[in-house]
């Protein structure tokens, strides 16, 4: 299993930018699809955004399209999640999270994903 931290959090207007990063460590990075969820208090775990294992393909949630973007560092063994143009709606807790077989295809549901990051809290303010 592989273990994941994010980081890069915070508070920040709207309209605002953050970049959150999720470095991986534990087993090989490469061929895993990767992907962002987040959760705000009262509400389910939602996908935000995931790329694919070859790093080829990526996946957004309509709420957030043409203002974040996915991306993975395979040196690094690091995913970053760029996010532009914050709305206080994107206020939440944001998760990386990793499937645990590889080749897989990007799932939008939290069930598919067997490892998981602690969490980063980004509040973003009027």
């Amino acid at each position: 299993q592989v273990q994941l931290v994010e980081s890069g959090g915070g508070l920040v207007q709207a309209g605002g930018s953050l970049r959150l990063s999720c470095a991986a460590s534990g087993r090989t990075f490469n061929g895993y699809t990767m992907a962002w969820f987040r959760q705000s208090p009262g509400k389910e775990r939602e996908f935000v955004a995931g790329v694919g294992w070859s790093g080829s393909t990526t996946r957004y949630a309509d709420s957030v399209k043409g203002r974040f973007a996915v991306s993975r560092d395979t040196a690094k063994n690091t995913v970053y999640l760029q996010m532009n143009s914050l709305k206080p709606e994107d206020t939440a807790v944001y998760y990386c999270a990793s499937v645990d077989r590889p080749f897989g295809r990007i799932s939008l549901s939290p069930a598919d994903f067997g490892s998981w990051g602690q969490g980063t809290q980004v509040t973003v303010s009027t």
